[in-house]
């Protein structure tokens, strides 16, 4: 089988991890039999020009090859198509990886996974979340976990999730929760004082958090976790449990189930796959196969 892939590179991912993951999982999708392309861009908006020129133009899959944001990305220019989305996982998160069972931080692995794939025709479409027009494959964090996500962000050092432990701290010091109103598919209204509302389409974010553990990519519904108006001391004793998914079975935390969620709190920006969406209220839609993802 031969046809071509299109590459869609951050070349600063992972501290530049990007740029060097390209040329093995190149040279691993040519030794398959595919040709490939490399799409580059001189910012987040001409990358994504690219892509969907690529999309448009017909090429055999799109492949991420960067972290969460790189993913992201690519999701805007791949949902709602018929084009395969690939992903080389080389990022400091790699949460849609994992959640989707890839290899992390391997890039010829995963290349070798994808021309597999696409040899057997073994895609899998899953469900995406849809914030306007923009569209997100893991968790829309509004709360502490918005403010934790954008201070990780900006953050140099430690690599991976410590960076997001750090921020968490740092975060707590001046956190307060705040006031929640939250509808669920047009008719239950919640008004709650919370410390953090999460949307999850995927169970994780900031490289393993589970705040969405019992999350399913294919079920047409988002995991709402609403962690209630907790206390710095509760937060930090409960907060290891989050990378294992058990802080759902702390009273102060609730899940509930929707394909439709709305939310509104006073001065809460929301993030989703580590990207910010804008301020609440924001109104998140879970669109059922809205990509084809290739493998495993």
């Amino acid at each position: 089988m031969t046809c071509e892939i299109t590459l869609f590179v951050n070349p600063t991912a992972g501290r530049g991890r990007g740029a060097r993951a390209a040329r093995p999982a190149a040279s691993a999708l040519r030794a398959a039999g595919f040709s490939v392309r490399t799409v580059l861009g001189e910012n987040a908006p001409d990358a994504l020009a690219r892509a969907r020129a690529a999309v448009k133009d017909g090429t055999g899959a799109l492949v991420a090859v960067g972290g969460d944001g790189m993913a992201n990305l690519a999701l805007q220019a791949v949902a709602g198509t018929r084009t395969p989305f690939g992903l080389v996982a080389v990022g400091t998160g790699n949460d849609l990886a994992r959640t989707l069972g890839l290899p992390v931080r391997d890039p010829a692995a995963a290349a070798r996974l994808i021309a597999e794939a696409l040899k057997d025709s073994r895609l899998n479409d899953i469900d995406l979340g849809r914030v306007g027009d923009q569209w997100f494959g893991t968790v829309l964090a509004s709360g502490l976990d918005s403010r934790v996500n954008d201070r990780g962000n900006r953050t140099r050092w430690p690599l991976g999730r410590f960076k997001y432990d750090l921020a968490l701290l740092a975060e707590l010091a001046a956190f307060r929760p705040v006031p929640y109103r939250i509808t669920l598919d047009d008719g239950e209204v919640r008004e709650v004082e919370a410390t953090l509302v999460a949307v999850g389409n995927g169970s994780s974010y900031g490289g393993g958090m589970r705040m969405c553990p019992g999350a399913d990519l294919t079920d047409g519904l988002f995991d709402v976790t609403v962690v209630g108006d907790c206390t710095r001391t509760t937060l930090l004793r409960v907060f290891p449990s989050v990378y294992r998914g058990t802080h759902v079975e702390h009273p102060k935390v609730s899940v509930v189930r929707a394909a439709k969620v709305e939310i509104a709190a006073p001065d809460v920006t929301g993030y989703a796959d580590g990207e910010p969406l804008g301020p609440l209220p924001l109104t998140a839609h879970c669109v059922r196969a809205a990509v084809s993802v290739i493998g495993p």
